[in-house]
C-alpha cells in the first residue's frame, strides 16, 4: 500500500533514510525540524495515517517511543525497474557516465512520477550530506528540463559535467547551492546551466 499523499510520502523518505544512516529512528522533533513544522502533533498525524496504511510500524521499548519503516511486506507488484544511468556528483561537478543498466526500485518511491519517466544516479561526493544525500546512495531522478527555485536538481554544466544541487536563480544567473555548510554556492551564466531531472527519492544500497 502507498502512502496516501506527498507529505506522507516525504516523511517515510525521511524516516527511511534517517534508520540507514544511524542505525536508529529519527524522534518526532527530528522530523519536525527537518521539514521545518512548529508542532509535533502534525508529524504525529502523518505518523499515524503511514501505520494504518501498514508503512510503519510503532511500539515502545523500555519506555522510549519507536518507530519501525515496514519493508518486508512489501509485494512483487510495488516494485519496479528504472535505468541506472551512471554517477552523479554531490561534490565539484563531474564528467557524466553512462553505463546503463536496470535496478529494482519499490514503486512507493516513486509517488505519481511513471517509472519510465524516472532515472537513477550514483551519488559521488559528500556536498548534499545536510540533505541525508550520502556518497553511495542512488538518486531517482525524475526526467524534465524545468525546475522550481529551491528544488534539488541534475544540473549539465556546459553540457559535459553533471552534479547535483538545489537550483536558484538570480536575473540571468543560476546558483547551484550545495546542501553542506562546508562549501560554497556556484554561480554560473544560466546559458551555462541545462537542467536535466529533479530529484524524487533516496535508496542506500546494501543498508
Amino acid at each position: 500500500m502507498l502512502p496516501r499523499t506527498q507529505r506522507q510520502k516525504e516523511v517515510l523518505d525521511y524516516i527511511t533514510r534517517f534508520l540507514a544512516k544511524h542505525g536508529h529512528e529519527p524522534s518526532y522533533a527530528q522530523i519536525a525540524r527537518h521539514f521545518g513544522v512548529s508542532s509535533k502533533a502534525t508529524i504525529a498525524k502523518h505518523i499515524g495515517a503511514l501505520e494504518k496504511r501498514g508503512l510503519i510500524k510503532r511500539g515502545h521499548d523500555d519506555g522510549a517511543f519507536t518507530l519501525a519503516v515496514n519493508m518486508g511486506d512489501v509485494a512483487a507488484d510495488a516494485v519496479c525497474e528504472v535505468r541506472l544511468v551512471g554517477r552523479i556528483a554531490a561534490g565539484a561537478p563531474i564528467d557524466a557516465i553512462e553505463d546503463t543498466e536496470m535496478i529494482c526500485v519499490p514503486r512507493f518511491l516513486l509517488g505519481r512520477v511513471r517509472p519510465e519517466r524516472i532515472y537513477a544516479l550514483k551519488v559521488k561526493g559528500d556536498s548534499m550530506i545536510d540533505e541525508h544525500i550520502c556518497d553511495g546512495d542512488i538518486a531517482l531522478i525524475e526526467s524534465r528540463n524545468e525546475a522550481r527555485d529551491g528544488e534539488i536538481v541534475v544540473a549539465l554544466v556546459d553540457q559535459a559535467r553533471a552534479t547535483l544541487k538545489r537550483i536558484f536563480r538570480f536575473g540571468d544567473e543560476v546558483e547551484l547551492r550545495p546542501s553542506n555548510t562546508q562549501l560554497q554556492p556556484l554561480r554560473l551564466h544560466a546559458s551555462r546551466v541545462q537542467i536535466q531531472g529533479i530529484f524524487r527519492s533516496l535508496m542506500r544500497p546494501n543498508a
